[in-house]
């Protein structure tokens, strides 16, 4: 028996922006205001990866993953 998903394997791309990924990396640690697509967030800055960022909440302290395409923009404060 034959699994047509073995024979084809995937592949996945991702926009890198390395300007951006760069940018981002000498504020890790510090408050953010990251304003996405689906409104904006406040918190530190704990990681930056090439396809997204981590942002750690004050208060509640729920992390979020969000990725680079979704970012409008980035503001320390």
């Amino acid at each position: 028996m034959n699994n047509s998903q073995n024979e084809h394997p995937i592949n996945y791309t991702t926009i890198i922006d390395p300007y951006i990924v760069e940018t981002l990396k000498t504020i890790i640690g510090r408050s953010v205001l990251i304003e996405t697509v689906r409104g904006s967030l406040q918190g530190m800055l704990v990681e930056v990866k090439p396809d997204h960022i981590v942002v750690k909440t004050y208060g509640t302290e729920t992390v979020f993953y969000i990725r680079l395409q979704q970012i409008i923009y980035v503001m320390p404060i």
